[in-house]
Order: C-alpha cells, then structure tokens, then sequence
C-alpha cells in the first residue's frame, strides 16, 4: 500500500497537520490512530446523563496566539469559559496560583498586609513568582510565606503528580506553579479562552471531514510498517517507542481517573478542586461546568498519577529532567537522519506543551513542508 502522507497519530497535532495538508496541498491523507476514537487526550463525549465529559481528564483551551484561534474557529464556535482552580489547604477552599487573595484567606490581616507589601516592594504587581525562587529570598517573611506554599500547595501535589521532590524536576514544570502577586484568581491569563461549543471531538471531526484524508482507528503503526510506503512521515507517538527503544525507554507519568455520575445537581463549587494534602488523588473535575451542561444529574472525575506502564495505560506528561532531555536528544539525533520524517507532538517531540502550542508546533511542521513543495 503506498499514500503520500503517513501520520502516525489523530490527536490535536496529526489532525492540524492533516488538514493543512488536505486543504492546501491538495494531498492525500492517511491517519492512523491505535485508539478507537480521534482526538488523542483531548478526547470528549456525551454520557446518558446529558454531560460533555473529557475521557483523559480536564482540557482547558487557552491562547495568546490569535494564528492558533482564528485557525481552531474555523471549526467551531466558542463557549466563553474562564478557568479557575481551587486548592484545599487547611480545610479552606483557595485560588490557585496562590496570590493576593489565597494570603488574605490564610493569614491574619496584619500579616497579609506584611506580606503583600513586601511581595510588591519586591517583585512588583500582576508578577507571577515560582515557588523555587521565593524561597530564595532572604526575607524573613518572605521565606515564612514561601515555606507555608511550599509545604501546603506544592510540595506533596507535585509527590503525587510526579512521583518526585520539586527540586529534581526541571524548573519549566516547577515554574507552572507560581505565587501570583496579584488579585487575579484565574488560572490562566491568556486573551482567549474557551471550550468548543460542542466539545473538542466535533471541532476534530470537522477538521478531518476532507475527501483527502482517510482515518483508520485500532491501527498500530508497527502492525502495518512492513505493508505500507510513503512520500512523508509525521510521528506523533512516542519517540522512544518509533525506534524500537533502541536508547532505553523515555520515562512518562501517567493518569487514572474514576469518573462517577451522581444524582444531584452539583457535587462541588467549582469545575477542578486540587487536593495538595488530603487523599491519594490530586484534584476533582466536574465536567457540567465547562459548557454549562442542564442535567438534574453530574459527573466527576477523580484523578490519580501513576507511573507509565507500557500496554497498560496512557503516557500522559514527559518527566523533564536533565538526563531525560539528554536520552531523547539521543532519538532527535537518529531522528534528523530519517528522511521526509517529522516528530512533533506531547510524544514525538518529548515535550510539555498545552493544546495551543501543539497546534502551533503542528502549524510551523506544515508550513516548513509547504515552502518547499
């Protein structure tokens, strides 16, 4: 069997480039998918109960990049969503990032005026502070306000979600969880941010609804490698696993979630609660909250890292550490010796990105592939 583009992989990053393909190269497509479904981790459907659930957990689309929102609205409108996420630390529901109001809550007034001052004597306002560094300070308050987060936000999330102390994980994951000196509680501050109006799967399906592009799901790549040939290769599994593990294997964290529906209309106050200290899971979603689902029932997720095992479940986050980067620099080196042959994604590119910056990396694939076409 041979087809002009091969790509390995239907979650956010194959199918952006699929598209581009279709449409302005005028090309044919096939897209294989060992899932049964499309949309990779941004997975999402309708249970009985009438609620738009997300398979592999809560996905939050937000963006600075108006390239990446004008492309996605083409196939979809927009529900207006603001992401906020609350903590519970000592018994209180709290914003996170931890920030101007968070201290309010937890300390007495004369202590948080102290401490907010100092914060923007220090830093200045609207300043996003990774925990790390303010413990560096030598501020006495400062330093108490940087032991007290440390302890009761990050330091036992982040045994849970990755299996390690904070200080052994590259500070582009520690730096994700910042002090935020400011009043601001929402999670993100990007300019858009939203949830598709009819989930991520619809706005997926509309984007491979092209005579160019064929989809093939319960399709392993090295089921078929022997039996199929191609002008180009895009690669958006694991890098690690494309050849063979012939460096060792790449580490990975990944996810079990427990979704529940129950017989009420709320089950908590708001859409993620983080649970840094208490139980064995990290956080509770709440799915009826991102499109304002009407349903005298709700769900709810509780999710639980575990480590990553093979054939078992998901690889979800790369562990970013510095002798981790240096075995996959290992597979982009063999990696830039294969010819017409592109990695990108989560997986292929061994890298934390959000929704966004995958389809702005999938965006730069294409058009590096279309200046030279």
């Amino acid at each position: 069997m041979k087809v002009e583009n091969l790509i390995i992989g239907a979650g956010i990053s194959g199918i952006t480039v699929a598209h581009k393909i279709a449409t302005e190269l005028n090309q044919k497509v096939l897209i294989i998918d060992s899932k049964n479904h499309i949309g990779g981790n941004c997975f999402d459907y309708y249970n009985k109960a009438g609620i738009c659930v997300h398979q592999y957990g809560t996905h939050i689309f937000h963006t600075n990049d108006k390239q990446v929102w004008d492309f996605l609205s083409q196939f979809t409108k927009w529900y207006p969503y603001i992401h906020k996420v609350k903590a519970l630390i000592d018994g209180q529901e709290t914003p996170i990032p931890f920030n101007l109001t968070s201290i309010r809550q937890h300390f007495p007034p004369a202590t948080a005026d102290r401490l907010e001052k100092k914060l923007m004597e220090k830093f200045g306002y609207n300043v996003k502070v990774p925990i790390l560094e303010l413990r560096k300070t030598n501020d006495e308050d400062l330093t108490f306000l940087a032991d007290f987060v440390y302890e009761k936000v990050f330091l036992h999330y982040t045994l849970k979600q990755w299996g390690m102390r904070p200080e052994d994980l590259d500070p582009s994951v520690t730096g994700r969880v910042p002090v935020y000196v400011s009043k601001d509680d929402r999670y993100f501050q990007d300019t858009y941010q939203a949830i598709p109006m009819q989930g991520y799967t619809k706005m997926f399906e509309k984007m491979l609804k092209h005579p160019n592009i064929k989809l093939k799901l319960n399709t392993k790549f090295q089921d078929i490698k022997n039996k199929i040939t191609y002008d180009r290769l895009f690669v958006t599994s694991p890098i690690d696993q494309f050849f063979d593990y012939e460096f060792s294997k790449l580490p990975y964290r990944s996810l079990k979630f427990d979704f529940v529906t129950l017989d009420m209309p709320y089950f908590q106050s708001n859409s993620v609660i983080n649970y840094p200290n208490n139980y064995d899971y990290t956080r509770i979603g709440e799915y009826k909250y991102f499109l304002n689902d009407q349903s005298k029932k709700t769900t709810i997720s509780f999710e639980y890292p575990v480590p990553y095992k093979e054939g078992e479940n998901e690889p979800y986050y790369p562990i970013i550490k510095e002798e981790n980067q240096a075995l996959y620099n290992k597979y982009l080196s063999k990696a830039k010796t294969l010819k017409n042959t592109y990695f990108l994604g989560r997986l292929g590119d061994y890298k934390y990105y959000d929704m966004d910056k995958a389809v702005k990396r999938a965006l730069e694939v294409f058009q590096g592939i279309k200046d030279v076409a």
